[in-house]
């Protein structure tokens, strides 16, 4: 037969609870610090403050059944740390199929970060460090427009590209239907023989051609004006 004791410890107040917690806050908050060190700014700011109010909530639950977690704290400050890095929140678990759920970037093996305001990049972020136009050329790839145009749009297109396309020299024309299909800048400098570096300028340099080929004249403009 199994005789269980029961329990004589004297329910602690809230304000005891509460000032017992805030003694072992400085551990949890630097324990927060070293395991999510790899955060920058605001994410590691959340989920430092994500691992407090957790803490709380475990620490009353240990507490109403007679279990201080400063007896084990190195062991409850790890299971803080693990649960928050695996999406786990006081006010609920962040979705599975949400793209900003860190758990969920790193189960599918992908990462969300913003995009710099100018696709421009200087020669030293493009060859001082390894990939350097690899990841330049993604980063151009990512802002290609959609393909979904107003009907105007896409008849000035039709009648105007042809055009400007005949302007090239038959290399450049090449090079333009290698771009328009979806290549990367490396394998379009490894087919026509060029740097990728040549091949970037030459991408910039179609750009400023064709805005100057579909610009509207500024004596039309000025003669609209006057009308």
């Amino acid at each position: 037969m199994c005789v269980r004791q029961l329990s004589t410890a004297i329910p602690l107040s809230p304000d005891q609870l509460h000032d017992r917690f805030l003694t072992l806050l400085p551990r949890i908050e630097m324990h927060g610090r070293i395991y999510f060190r790899h955060l920058r700014g605001h994410k590691k700011a959340d989920a430092i403050a994500e691992m407090v109010a957790l803490a709380w909530q475990w620490f009353v639950r240990l507490m109403e059944r007679d279990k201080d977690p400063s007896d084990f704290l190195t062991t409850f400050t790890t299971f803080l740390a693990r649960a928050v890095n695996s999406g786990r929140r006081l006010a609920g678990k962040a979705k599975a199929k949400d793209v900003m759920n860190p758990a969920t970037q790193r189960r599918h093996g992908f990462t969300v970060e913003p995009l710099p305001c100018s696709p421009a990049a200087s020669h030293d972020r493009l060859y001082s460090m390894p990939h350097g136009q690899e990841m330049h050329d993604a980063f151009e790839e990512r802002l290609q427009h959609n393909t979904v145009s107003p009907v105007p749009e896409q008849a000035a297109f039709r009648i105007d590209f042809p055009r400007w396309r005949r302007t090239r020299c038959y290399r450049d024309r090449r090079i333009l239907d290698d771009l328009m299909a979806g290549h990367r800048t490396l394998d379009v400098s490894h087919r026509h023989g060029l740097s990728p570096a040549r091949v970037s300028q030459l991408r910039r340099e179609f750009h400023s051609d064709w805005e100057r080929f579909t610009s509207v004249p500024t004596e039309l403009v000025e003669g609209q004006v006057a009308a």
